[in-house]
Order: structure tokens, then sequence, then C-alpha cells
């Protein structure tokens, strides 16, 4: 897949995966903190790879474009 996140987006992904992974272990109810976790592991995976299976569905790519 080409790659449709760029760094500042990927960093936003990051710090948001972040959040949440410490939302789980603030919460009390565990079903909350699994879907948090849950989510983490989606952004952070998103962020490293580059690569939004939903951008594309949207067309949305935020890479800067090359000079």
């Amino acid at each position: 897949m080409k790659k449709n996140v760029g760094k500042t987006d990927m960093i936003i992904r990051l710090l948001l995966a972040a959040i949440l992974v410490l939302l789980y272990f603030v919460l009390a109810n565990k079903l909350i903190g699994l879907i948090c976790i849950i989510l983490a592991i989606i952004l952070a995976f998103t962020a490293v790879v580059r690569t939004c299976p939903l951008w594309y569905i949207f067309r949305i790519n935020t890479m800067e474009k090359k000079k």
C-alpha cells in the first residue's frame, strides 16, 4: 500500500495512542479500557507503517508533496 500518513498526522496518532494507553490504566471499567487499548494499537500501527486504510477510502493523503 502507498503511504498516505504525513509527519504531523503520524505525531498526532502517536500522541493519541499514548493518551489512550494512559486511559486504560486510569479507567475502572475494563471494557472501555480494552477498547482504548485496541484503538491505541491501531493508531500506533498506522502511524508507524504510515498507511491508513480509512484514508484510502476517503481519498485523503497527508503526506508532504516532494518538490
